[in-house]
């Protein structure tokens, strides 16, 4: 393949990745409903997807990610294969169907195909919806230092822009410029329906923000407007985060901020922390102590278990006793709701409406089964390595966005433990462009072959 040809090549999955990044955050911060939107993002992510894979194919790279793309197509292969149909004799025979069989002996029916799955259509949307983070893995395995680089600078533009709508949502009084009909309203939800999902973007653009602004400093340049913009927005997030109330967020923020000026120090050099370096740390901590004596009695409500009583916790062990009747292979990916409204106690019927489990582990251990709960498994192997790795270099600019990454991927997931944020395309494209980053660990640098 000549130059020119790489270099149009190049260009082409740039812009279909810039695309994709800009759609799915403005029109992917919802888990549900506004189908149309959605789709929007996942059409968008089709060209990407066929020009990062030949691109791919064409260099050879993909050589080199062996085991994370074979976790990528395990990921794809249990929706599709949960859909493929099975005679009656088969899927008669799986757990969990017992109740299915009888409904359809009352009705006088024979029982046909059916899949793996309790519904197909939910399980489908499900399979579709991993389109854009694919294509966004793939985009970034085979795009520069410097491509990547400019995508995450744009993610830390869209977080600032986000708490400045935010702002605007609260200062309407919870009635105005929010972009979701189901929505926290009255809260600071920026381009997201929930403000947990907020949350958790802010908190991974944390480690970015701090070693964008602390590289500087190993480079011994002149330039300080990446430092001052690290210092200015950790401060911004601590704000946020005040302004948002959420439980996770704010629990969550000390580690991640913490290993974030970890990193931070490692991309300076690992010498002894200078004025740069102290006004990263300054900035958190006069934001934490603008928000102690302006808006702590807020934020100390909202864990007040007598006023709000926590329905997640309650609805935890009913989820995991249905997850144990459909083992070995689970009820279906986005069954979640058909089943645990079914085996939901009568004595917990409220208005409320419990729609995900809030811990992605448990509920991927109900829809998938073993199969899912091998899969988390293997990844949390994958990440484990590939952060050692990261973490065990010397500086590099590669070597930064590896270590933030590692921190980035580390909130989403700790807050999937709670939540359920990789269900929204803007941070399941976000948790893509992290894990293809991490996944680089494993490839040596320019200064390593050096």
């Amino acid at each position: 393949m000549s130059v020119k040809a790489l270099k149009g090549q190049w260009d082409a999955v740039a812009i279909a990745a810039a695309i994709l990044l800009a759609l799915s955050l403005v029109f992917g911060g919802a888990s549900r409903e506004h189908a149309l939107r959605l789709a929007l993002v996942e059409l968008a992510a089709l060209p990407l997807l066929v020009l990062a894979a030949n691109r791919l194919i064409r260099s050879g790279e993909w050589r080199k990610s062996r085991f994370a793309l074979g976790l990528l197509g395990l990921l794809a292969a249990i929706p599709l294969i949960q859909l493929i149909p099975l005679p009656p004799f088969l899927w008669t025979a799986l757990p969990g169907r017992e109740e299915m069989v009888v409904a359809l002996d009352l009705a006088g029916l024979q029982p046909g195909w059916a899949p793996i799955t309790v519904t197909p259509d939910l399980t489908w949307q499900s399979a579709l919806a991993l389109i854009p983070p694919a294509a966004m893995f793939l985009a970034v395995l085979g795009s520069t230092q410097a491509q990547t680089a400019r995508m995450l600078a744009f993610y830390l533009i869209i977080a600032v822009i986000s708490v400045a709508l935010g702002a605007a949502q609260l200062a309407s009084g919870g009635r105005q410029l929010y972009l979701w009909a189901t929505t926290n309203a009255g809260s600071v939800n920026g381009f997201f329906a929930n403000r947990n999902h907020l949350a958790t973007y802010l908190l991974a653009c944390v480690p970015f923000a701090a070693v964008f602004g602390a590289a500087v400093l190993r480079r011994r340049t002149d330039e300080r407007l990446p430092l001052w913009f690290g210092a200015l927005f950790l401060g911004l997030v601590v704000v946020g985060l005040a302004a948002i109330r959420s439980r996770a967020g704010v629990i969550l923020f000390g580690p991640i901020a913490i290993t974030s000026l970890l990193a931070a120090w490692v991309a300076a050099g690992r010498g002894r922390p200078g004025p740069g370096l102290l006004a990263l740390t300054g900035g958190v901590a006069a934001a934490i102590a603008a928000v102690a004596l302006l808006a702590l009695p807020p934020i100390l409500a909202r864990f007040d278990a007598q006023s709000a009583p926590e329905g997640r916790f309650e609805g935890w062990p009913i989820v995991a006793d249905a997850a144990d009747a459909w083992l070995p292979l689970g009820s279906g990916i986005g069954s979640f709701d058909a089943v645990f409204r079914s085996v939901e106690p009568l004595e917990q019927l409220d208005p409320t409406f419990f729609n995900h489990a809030h811990n992605e582990y448990l509920e991927t251990w109900l829809e998938a089964g073993w199969p899912g709960v091998a899969l988390i498994i293997a990844f949390l192997v994958w990440y484990g390595r590939r952060t050692i790795t990261a973490w065990t270099a010397g500086p590099s600019r590669e070597r930064d966005l590896q270590r933030a990454a590692s921190i980035a991927l580390l909130a989403m997931l700790a807050h999937s433990g709670v939540d359920y944020p990789l269900r929204t395309a803007a941070l399941a494209v976000l948790f893509a462009l992290c894990a293809a980053i991490l996944e680089k660990a494993g490839h040596p640098t320019e200064r390593d072959r050096a």
